[in-house]
């Protein structure tokens, strides 16, 4: 149970916009709390940590996937940050989210585990399956899936496709194309932020 199932605008007031967790908007825009309206600055290490912490709610990773996912691109060629924010989008349960199968991460999460998609004419129920270039995603061609992601469709989580993804909403099949750019990535985040925090880790 160490994912977050708690009141989402909770965590959306203390972080601020996180649009793979929820579409709604917090009527108050201060943190919650007792002390919410009269924090006192953060330190170096808040900071650090609450962008982390933003990585964590909006991808919907336990703190031991989203280690795991530093060090391996801690391994790869290139800025540690960018390439940990390719592994988040390139996730299946995003990559579902990005192509507005689903309103949020967690319901395409859902959608994923409880077997509606397939990958490559496969059916994958893996929300942390990395999608690579060349990937088919589509819904399961079975009435309730469809419906399902028709619904969806109708009022999309995030209003632009990226340029890495292609997606007919008359087939309902979807391709990666690439990898994602940094400019497509929605959350607001500062991920040299991230990589510093995990620096004091192993």
């Amino acid at each position: 149970m160490s994912r977050y199932r708690g009141p989402r605008l909770r965590i959306v007031r203390r972080l601020k916009e996180l649009p793979g967790l929820t579409r709604k908007t917090p009527r108050r825009d201060y943190p919650p709390g007792q002390h919410g309206q009269n924090r006192k600055k953060l330190s170096e290490y808040a900071v650090r940590l609450q962008e982390k912490q933003k990585l964590r709610f909006n991808y919907g990773v336990t703190e031991r996937q989203l280690l795991r996912y530093v060090r391996k691109a801690r391994r790869v060629t290139g800025s540690t940050g960018q390439v940990l924010l390719q592994f988040l989008e390139m996730r299946l349960d995003n990559t579902v989210f990005r192509m507005g199968m689903a309103p949020t991460i967690p319901s395409a999460r859902q959608l994923v585990n409880h077997g509606h998609i397939t990958v490559n004419d496969r059916e994958v129920n893996i929300a942390s399956y990395q999608c690579k270039p060349g990937d088919v995603i589509a819904v399961k061609n079975r009435e309730r899936s469809r419906t399902m992601v028709e619904a969806n469709l109708k009022d999309p989580g995030l209003a632009h496709l990226p340029n890495h993804l292609e997606f007919d909403k008359q087939k309902l099949v979807g391709k990666v194309n690439g990898v994602i750019e940094r400019e497509w990535i929605a959350l607001q985040i500062n991920e040299l932020l991230v990589v510093e925090y995990y620096s004091r880790q192993a």
